[in-house]
């Protein structure tokens, strides 16, 4: 597969020489999308601004409400014989298609015949082959916690327990950033839950498991959703013994040292433990969103849960988000269950 040629950013001084009213609408949405999470916000901003400038360089810099299918589809085409994926196309199309969409209710008066011909009009490229999905799976995962356990990384303690709470929970990398160190003060918690046992007869059992404070999530707005994160003493037990033999100040759980300096990771840490760490023990490619593919799939294929608990768990609207996430199988319930 050839490989993808970077576009450049655009500058302040080319992003000054576009459209005055493509640049004035462009303003106007962001300004007003209120709604959006700040990563989105960023994602939409700089997806807007190489469409316009774009237009700048390929349509002769006209006013965006003029730009016809053909001009729409004219754009899809440059980023294919770039070679960009179907899924950096479709991010560009959704930034496009919003800002579309607000001038067809905002700009009505104005630009009454105007439409959005983004979505309806144009055909999204067929998705490219990708590399086949294969999650680590439990055995895996401590097969890497055993190599951790013997090795004489300085921060091993911290890595078992990033490990260990993110199969556990399947939470995603800007998530597990939040937890701060005072989580190993918190209570068990023991619910006594029905579940249904081999022979299908109703039984109650004792689940056990504690709760992280609320964490922001993924979802709608700028504060996203609000959860709370259940876990194990598998994951507690972790915590603590990484906790143990710290000796800073920083508040929270996850760490990195820049310039002398003890803070809180970033996203970024995670991708580069991934890549750096994780990856060569395993011996094939991991991000860290593969551990929450872990969680839904060790949830569904190898404890045999329904899907809805799954969906409990990860914090998914609708189950078939869920199914993307599980491997092996062709397809708001209680996750007490798997406390027990």
């Amino acid at each position: 597969m050839a490989k993808m040629e970077r576009l450049k950013p655009v500058t302040d001084e080319e992003f000054a020489l576009c459209n005055k009213l493509n640049l004035d609408m462009y303003k106007d949405f962001l300004d007003n999308s209120t709604e959006l999470a700040d990563k989105t916000l960023n994602a939409y901003r700089s997806n807007l601004k190489i469409w316009i400038n774009w237009v700048r360089e390929n349509l002769e810099n006209k006013n965006i409400v003029d730009i016809k299918p053909r001009e729409y589809l004219r754009f899809q085409n440059w980023l294919l014989g770039k070679n960009h994926s179907s899924s950096d196309i479709a991010n560009k199309r959704s930034a496009i298609s919003s800002l579309n969409n607000y001038i067809v209710v905002y700009y009505s008066d104005e630009y009454p015949t105007f439409h959005n011909f983004i979505n309806k009009s144009i055909k999204k490229p067929e998705k490219a082959f990708v590399n086949e999905k294969l999650p680590p799976s439990r055995e895996e995962i401590e097969m890497m916690i055993n190599a951790l356990e013997e090795s004489n990384k300085k921060y091993k303690k911290m890595y078992i327990a990033y490990l260990k709470f993110t199969f556990e929970t399947g939470c995603r990398r800007a998530e597990t950033m939040q937890i701060l160190k005072d989580i190993v003060d918190a209570t068990l918690i023991i619910k006594t839950v029905k579940v249904k046992d081999d022979n299908g007869n109703e039984i109650e059992k004792d689940a056990k498991y504690y709760l992280t404070p609320k964490i922001r999530c993924k979802g709608r707005g700028k504060s996203g959703k609000i959860r709370q994160l259940k876990f194990s003493d598998y994951s507690m037990d972790a915590f603590k013994e990484w906790v143990a033999e710290r000796d800073d100040d920083c508040p929270y759980m996850f760490i990195t040292k820049h310039n002398g300096e003890i803070k809180q990771v970033s996203e970024s840490t995670f991708n580069g433990w991934a890549k750096n760490m994780f990856a060569p023990m395993l011996g094939r490619r991991f991000h860290p969103h593969a551990l929450r593919e872990s969680a839904a799939t060790d949830i569904v294929v190898e404890q045999g849960k329904s899907i809805e608990v799954a969906q409990s768990l990860l914090g998914h609207n609708s189950s078939e988000t869920t199914k993307i996430y599980i491997c092996g199988v062709d397809q708001e319930s209680e996750s007490d269950e798997l406390f027990i």
